[in-house]
């Protein structure tokens, strides 16, 4: 998380919790066959079976992210607030400004 006093804005709640639910969702191929193995370790249910509970849930987590990401990016839109790109696009525009500025104040 960043440090106020380094001149970032704190990371919101909001952030936080996506950015937690995308780590969730990275887990790779090996990890998702670890976890399951696990489960059937620790339970009766068969490695088939732990694998597809696994999956099942992989899914529910995915599609809960994207309906999360798409909601707060609606509540982003209706609270007027500038996405990252669009501020990125203003400040281009701004620096290509500022040189034109200075180029017509030289001549």
């Amino acid at each position: 998380m960043a440090d106020p006093a380094d001149g970032a804005p704190p990371r919101g709640t909001l952030e936080q919790l996506l950015l937690a639910g995308f780590g969730g969702l990275a887990l790779t191929a090996e990890r998702v066959e670890a976890l399951a193995a696990a489960i059937a370790e620790r339970t009766s249910i068969a490695p088939g079976d732990a694998r597809a509970l696994v999956d099942e849930q992989l899914t529910r987590w995915r599609s809960d992210a994207s309906r999360i990401a798409e909601r707060a990016g609606r509540l982003t839109h209706d609270l007027g607030l500038a996405t990252r790109e669009e501020v990125e696009e203003l400040r281009l525009q701004v620096a290509q400004l500022d040189h034109r500025l200075r180029l017509l104040e030289k001549e």
